[in-house]
This record gives C-alpha cells, sequence and structure tokens, in this order.
C-alpha cells in the first residue's frame, strides 16, 4: 500500500502544478494494469478538493483508431469529476491544460445501479439501464513527457489522459436513434479532422458500457444512477492549440462545442 500511496501522490503534485510526469520513481511503478487502477483509486482521493466528487467514467481504447494510436488492444478506464463537467458552449482555458487534447464520444447518463452483486453484464443488460445519451467531447490532456513510454499501467493510474467533457443536450433512450447509424464529426475551426461511426465503439457503446460496469464489479464496485460514462472516441485523437474552437456532430444527437481560449 505505501507503493500505492507514493505513486499516487507524485501524480497529484504533477496534476497540480501542470507539470509533465517523466515516470513514477522505479520503487513505485505500477506493475500490471490492476496495480496501476489500485493507484488510480488513491489518487482520487487525494485530487477531490481540487477536481469534485465522481460523477461518472470514462473509457479509453474502444475503438480500433485508438488501440493503434495509444498501441494498446483492450479497453481501459479513468474517472469523471464534477468541476470538470462543462456545458456545450464552453469557454475554456488552454493553459489549464499541460497538452489539451480532445476526442468525439457518445456520453451515457445512467437510470439506475448497476451493481457488482449483477454481473456478468452484457450490452442488452447495461442498455436498459441507460436513461439519456449526450453528444460529448472528451478533454485529454497529455501530462507526460513522452506518455509512449510510460506504459498502460502507469497511464490507468493518471486516468488514461482523462480531464473532463463537455456534454450537449440530453437525448432520451426512448427518443435517440440506433447508436450503431450515429455519425460522428471532429471540427477544428470548422475543418474537420476526423470521423468515425457508433459502431466503431467495440461494436456498439453499449459493448463499452457493459465492459465498464464488469471491470467495476470485479474490484468490488458498481456504476450508480446518474452517473455519466464517456464510451470512447469515434476518432483518434485531436491535439490542440490555444485559441481553437471545437464542435463535435453526431448525428441524430445533436452537436457540442467549446472554445480553448
Amino acid at each position: 500500500m505505501d507503493r500505492i500511496l507514493a505513486a499516487a501522490q507524485v501524480i497529484a503534485n504533477a496534476r497540480r502544478n501542470r507539470s509533465p510526469l517523466a515516470a513514477l520513481p522505479a520503487d513505485c511503478i505500477p506493475a500490471t494494469e490492476a496495480e496501476g487502477y489500485r493507484v488510480q483509486r488513491a489518487l482520487h482521493d487525494l485530487i477531490r478538493p481540487q477536481v469534485g466528487a465522481l460523477v461518472g467514467y470514462k473509457i479509453g481504447c474502444t475503438s480500433k483508431v485508438m488501440q493503434e494510436y495509444l498501441e494498446i488492444p483492450h479497453p481501459c478506464g479513468g474517472g469523471v469529476f464534477e468541476r470538470v463537467v462543462h456545458e456545450s458552449g464552453a469557454r475554456l482555458a488552454a493553459s489549464d491544460y499541460v497538452r489539451v487534447g480532445v476526442e468525439c464520444e457518445i456520453a451515457v447518463r445512467l437510470a439506475r445501479d448497476l451493481l457488482p452483486t449483477e454481473q456478468p453484464f452484457t450490452a442488452e443488460w447495461v442498455g436498459e439501464a441507460v436513461e439519456a445519451y449526450y453528444p460529448a467531447i472528451e478533454i485529454v490532456d497529455d501530462r507526460y513527457v513522452k506518455w509512449e513510454t510510460l506504459g498502460a499501467p502507469t497511464l490507468v493510474a493518471d486516468d488514461f489522459f482523462a480531464a473532463g467533457c463537455v456534454l450537449g443536450h440530453a437525448i432520451a433512450r426512448s427518443a435517440a436513434p440506433d447508436l450503431l447509424d450515429v455519425t460522428g464529426r471532429a471540427l477544428i475551426n470548422d475543418t474537420e479532422a476526423g470521423r468515425g461511426t457508433g459502431a466503431d465503439v467495440l461494436g456498439h457503446p453499449h459493448h463499452a458500457l457493459a465492459w465498464l460496469a464488469n471491470h467495476l464489479a470485479a474490484e468490488g464496485r458498481g456504476l450508480h444512477a446518474r452517473q455519466i460514462v464517456l464510451t470512447g472516441s469515434l476518432v483518434k485523437t485531436v491535439w490542440l492549440a490555444p485559441g481553437d474552437h471545437v464542435r463535435m456532430e453526431l448525428e441524430g444527437l445533436g452537436d457540442v462545442e467549446a472554445t480553448f481560449a
């Protein structure tokens, strides 16, 4: 546990100071992704005064384009916190991040709890627990000197690049289109920077949600009503310059935008 807390403290200090992380000290680098998630949970306790309560999760590496980009062939999760969830039209400071990037996502809001005693979860099961969908911008932060050298366990420990999100208007599940047919486009300063579909997210975003529910259940934890889950990017991460305007268009779900001033 001393190693876990030591790693969490190093990451928390780097995030507070916006200092690029070169690597964790050799004696506290998580050896496995499971250990990385233990560090992540300790980190959440340390950063809560800064970012507020945990209000949901992000899932990374759920599309082929992101798995190939990060060279990680399976999903990874991180936390979403109340003070970094923004409404469409938000004007955010690029200087609040080390190297800010954005991703085009379908987010869900849960209608009820998904408890660990209910596992194993399927896409059909978790789909029935969805209350609404959002067009979403996931905000990611490259908080590292060179992320390619750190490995998945350390990236997991630091919330897998998570830095918040911007949400558009909620669409009730009963009024939403088939997510397989949703095409998402990432536009930076009105120029398309990438596109994908709901089918690119593990075959269906509900598969990503089921992965998260099963992952948390294996740790004895659950998802809860009203929590938000970002199901994974339809496009490769777009890294921004100060002043960039971002708009994500998700056909049938609507648009969401933000400016990084």
